[in-house]
């Protein structure tokens, strides 16, 4: 390895933290090499940006010569026999993968604490979750162990915890990013994101992964229109921008999100740009809609783990059907189960009318509301999640309460818009954020935006942090 991708003082900095927070479910100081791949060529300009920087990568993203768990005790001693496309497309722009991050079993949960392998704690408060489910991701980059990490967003899991942790979390435009070796949860509201630490650098890292792949057919190039992705000469002489403010009810936000929220609200119209109020009647329906297509497809996508191809299996069992029942139920924890559950009854014969149809058309609605809104708007600003990061047990919040919460983000996701989370502050000791979105492949604009934020309200760092990568 390199001088400058493990600087002195680096080792000892990162057992440190990893014995404090659990970030990473393997880790190697020698990770592999990137074979030659012509199929993932990264242009130059862009491979600059990334090259010799270390990164990190969810436990459900394939990377050669790691495991990859899910998180579940069904995939615990599993070895990805290759890479996925975003991993070969960093690696060869000379970007260093060094290691595996917890999460939510199979991606399912917003704390993290659904993890059957590891618990991973909040740097800035190792007594509070980091979010969930790209947790690990979100702790480790936090926590200066990286300077970028990827994660997977199906209905916030890179923003929230990017949120909870106070760094950076984009969640792209559908089909700007391959998800070719992303083990499937919802296959038609999940993305491969980036959390990073600061918005200059999620910009970098996305120019590397944005491209179609022959491999994911749901892919597709940017548009010779998208916003670009290098950063403006001279980030004072932005365009002034229209953005549209989502004002949630202050009863519906904790006190400090809330006085975060209508902040960054003043900020950005310091900064030039024209803020309206907008409303979106369909929001409300959000996460029953939500909840009901990303079952459905989790009930589907996990059906291939049934302990005979590979997963975890039993010692003995009386035939086939007792095999993959002994496997699910040893290897499966009970929030994978519930949704699987959840999935099967929505999908059964005489109820795909009342649940699942129902909530496709609900999707319908919700994009159609997008459409209106941007047509008289750039970005829309809201929250991120209703909460600061919250404790475990009696101090945080029930499941239930959790799934609520992901009103703010998982609109996105049904939508297939790009989305990005940026800190705003600290209140009472714990990192604050908000999330822009825009129109499919704008992602430009938003780091526009959020890096000309950043500018006037540097990201603060948790107690303990160093910096070791400009």
């Amino acid at each position: 390895m390199t001088q400058s991708v493990f600087p002195d003082g680096y080792d000892s900095y990162f057992r440190s933290w990893e014995a404090r927070i659990g970030a990473f479910l393997e880790y190697s100081p020698e990770p592999p090499a990137c074979p030659l791949d012509p199929s993932v060529a990264v242009e130059p300009s862009l491979a600059a940006a990334v090259a010799d920087l270390p990164f990190a990568v969810k436990d459900n993203i394939a990377v050669e010569g790691f495991g990859l768990t899910c998180g579940s005790r069904l995939l615990e001693k599993f070895r990805s026999p290759y890479s996925a496309t975003v991993v070969k497309r960093l690696m060869c722009a000379g970007a260093v993968a060094t290691g595996k991050t917890n999460l939510d079993e199979f991606g399912m949960g917003s704390s993290t604490d659904n993890s059957a392998l590891k618990v991973t704690n909040n740097p800035w408060d190792t007594k509070r979750v980091p979010g969930g489910s790209s947790g690990g991701s979100a702790a480790a980059v936090a926590a200066g162990l990286v300077p970028f990490a990827l994660g997977s967003d199906t209905g916030g899991s890179v923003r929230q915890p990017a949120s909870f942790c106070g760094v950076v979390g984009l969640k792209p435009t559908y089909g700007a990013v391959s998800r070719f070796g992303l083990v499937a949860y919802a296959s038609s509201l999940e993305t491969i994101g980036v959390v990073a630490d600061s918005a200059a650098r999620a910009r970098q890292a996305f120019a590397v992964m944005r491209a179609a792949d022959p491999l994911d057919q749901t892919t597709q190039a940017a548009p010779v229109s998208a916003p670009p992705l290098v950063p403006p000469p001279d980030p004072g002489k932005a365009p002034k921008r229209v953005i549209g403010v989502l004002s949630p009810e202050a009863a519906t936000l904790e006190g400090e999100v809330e006085r975060a929220f209508q902040e960054s609200r003043e900020a950005l119209a310091a900064l030039g740009h024209t803020l309206v109020d907008i409303s979106l009647p369909s929001l409300k329906y959000a996460v029953p809609a939500y909840y009901t297509i990303a079952t459905a497809e989790a009930s589907a996508n996990l059906a291939r783990f049934d302990g005979i191809r590979y997963g975890r299996r039993p010692e003995y069992s009386e035939n086939p059907e007792d095999l993959i029942d002994k496997s699910r139920g040893a290897g499966f924890g009970e929030e994978v189960k519930l949704r699987i559950l959840l999935g099967t009854f929505v999908l059964r014969s005489g109820f795909q009318d009342q649940y699942y149809l129902r909530a496709q058309r609900i999707r319908a609605a919700i994009r159609a509301d997008f459409d209106r809104v941007f047509q008289k708007i750039d970005a829309l600003l809201l929250p991120v999640f209703p909460t600061r990061a919250f404790g475990r047990g009696d101090a945080g919040l029930t499941p239930f309460a959790q799934k609520a919460a992901d009103v703010f983000t998982c609109c996105a996701n049904l939508a297939g818009l790009p989305a990005l989370a940026f800190p705003t502050g600290v209140e009472g000791g714990l990192p604050t954020g908000v999330q822009l979105m825009g129109r499919a492949f704008e992602e430009g604009l938003l780091f526009e935006l959020a890096e000309a934020y950043e500018a006037g309200h540097p990201i603060a760092r948790p107690a303990g942090y160093r910096a070791f990568w400009s």
